[in-house]
């Protein structure tokens, strides 16, 4: 066999060879789980076989949630080059981590967003079986959604594994169809507004920067006044989401501490930014680099953020089976002991470290190209529609508003694109004369020139009704530039129908495996 050859096959087995990789971790971290919990009970009289297993899937799923929803937070920085892929994932594990340890809560609901009632479900063995069933599904679920490349919710995907076990053990009646009804409604609402909110930062961006003759000055003056506006968005979060447990206060203070912090930042960083500034060159490039650091800022807050919310996904169901088998009935709030809280934070870091690149480079690069002003409005879309939403009780999802940011800028881009197109050719329709070195002159003096100046210009242009003939392939040929596609539409509509169908998918999932239990406990 020659050497080539031998190459070849070296080649082709690399891959299997990280997969195995990857899966062999993941079973360790799951088999260092059963031991653990195995040796919590030393007591053998106490010893319950069913908390080993909830506590081995509740790992399993906080493995899945660091692969699929952490990428939401690094993902459009490592998109727009603020961070290299091994950076973000170091620097979310840490902030993942440490949000889920520090601020992951001692108290939870053990019925996630009251979707079911726990007044008709009263044996505690049901309801164990029942959270189990809703827990195995949510990160199977997930499982098979990082597998296709599909950022998917995981608070929708426990809401479903809910829904379904409870119907499975007690009937549609334990169903509370009103807060499923919010929840669906949140399928449409949370991209939306992240969608919009991400579009109008980046177009105030463009309009006040990007669109100017003198960018240097324009970004002197609005950069600082951007990233103290970030600064109180996320202050204003970390307060109110990421440090909820910890230290609870009203939106009035939340909003007013995160004030001052901006307010402090916007005159510390102001003359920081225009030294910087003076040393870049005049174009959309070099104005780009000013936003890198607000956005590894923002991409380790989120990720803090995060930590704290979503560890509850995982371990929510756990802290309310391990409650179960301690106080042998079913409560509403469940205290979380440290470790279960641990094994959170660790399946999330192993889970982002394992596979969380696949869904990062996904919502970094494959829906749209981004930059560091586009991850920018994406990371303020993503703090402002949680603040929002959770003043006006909206159950809204964080993957969504994250994916919604990201489809907005690309939509928007495609938006200006084609306008800026059509503008091009109506100049060559209107301008004097049929030479083409007049025209070109013309466009790249036009391209070149502020809003204002561009305005002007096209007004001038009204005025003159003399046309240019274009020839069919010409006028073609500018067709095709304007209706040019930003946003990959194929990526779209496999992120949307997964999106759709995760509630559903994850209760179907959830119903059959409570029936095949709960078969096997009475045979």
């Amino acid at each position: 066999m020659e050497f080539r050859d031998i190459n070849d096959i070296e080649t082709a087995t690399t891959k299997s060879r990280k997969e195995m990789f990857r899966f062999g971790t993941a079973l360790l971290f799951i088999i260092a789980i059963m031991l653990f919990s195995t040796q919590l009970q030393p007591d053998t009289a106490d010893f319950s076989v069913e908390l080993v297993i909830a506590a081995m899937i509740g790992g399993y799923m906080a493995m899945n949630i660091g692969a699929n929803d952490v990428a939401n937070n690094v993902g459009p920085a490592v998109g727009s080059k603020a961070l290299t892929l091994t950076g973000a994932i170091i620097l979310a594990a840490i902030f993942e981590s440490s949000g889920a340890i520090i601020a992951g809560g001692e108290v939870i609901s053990t019925i996630k967003k009251g979707i079911i009632d726990p007044a008709l479900i009263d044996d505690s063995e049901v309801f164990m079986w029942l959270m189990m069933s809703a827990l195995l599904a949510g990160a199977l679920w997930l499982n098979l959604a990082t597998a296709l490349g599909a950022p998917v919710s995981t608070t929708h995907s426990i809401v479903g594994g809910v829904l379904g076990a409870g119907i499975a053990a007690a009937g549609w009646q334990v169903a509370n169809w009103d807060q499923m009804g919010a929840i669906a409604a949140s399928w449409v609402i949370s991209p939306l507004i992240g969608g919009a909110i991400a579009a109008a930062f980046l177009f105030w961006i463009k309009r006040s920067i990007t669109y100017q003759s003198d960018m240097i000055r324009a970004a002197k003056t609005m950069v600082p006044i951007l990233i103290a506006i970030m600064a109180w968005a996320f202050s204003t979060y970390l307060i109110l989401k990421g440090l909820k447990h910890i230290w609870k206060t009203d939106f009035l203070t939340a909003l007013t501490i995160g004030f001052l912090i901006a307010f402090a930042l916007y005159l510390l960083i102001r003359p920081r930014i225009s030294r910087q500034a003076e040393q870049l060159d005049n174009d959309k490039s070099s104005i780009n680099t000013l936003f890198t650091i607000p956005l590894i800022f923002a991409a380790a807050l989120l990720s803090f953020a995060h930590g704290a919310n979503d560890v509850a996904n995982a371990v929510g169901p756990l802290a309310a089976i391990n409650d179960a088998i301690q106080s042998h009935g079913v409560s509403t709030k469940a205290t979380i002991p440290f470790w279960i809280l641990l094994i959170g934070a660790l399946g999330i870091s192993i889970g982002l470290l394992l596979y969380g690149p696949k869904i990062i480079r996904t919502v970094g690069s494959e829906i749209t190209e981004l930059d560091q002003m586009r991850a920018f409005s994406i990371a303020m879309a993503a703090a402002i529609t949680v603040i929002i939403a959770s003043q006006l009780g909206l159950p809204v999802s964080s993957t969504h508003i994250a994916v919604g940011g990201i489809f907005g800028v690309g939509f928007l881009r495609e938006y200006l694109k084609r306008n800026y197109a059509k503008t091009l050719q109506k100049i060559r329709e209107h301008h004097k004369g049929s030479d083409s070195e007049e025209i070109e002159q013309f466009i790249q003096k036009f391209s070149q020139a502020s809003l204002h100046q561009k305005k002007t210009m096209l007004s001038e242009l009204k005025q003159n009704k003399a046309e240019i003939e274009l020839s069919k392939k010409d006028r073609k040929s500018l067709n095709k530039v304007y209706q040019k596609e930003l946003v990959k539409r194929s990526a779209f509509l496999k992120i949307v129908a997964a999106w759709i169908i995760t509630v559903p998918a994850s209760a179907l999932l959830a119903a059959l495996l409570y029936t095949l239990i709960h078969s096997f406990m009475m045979a």
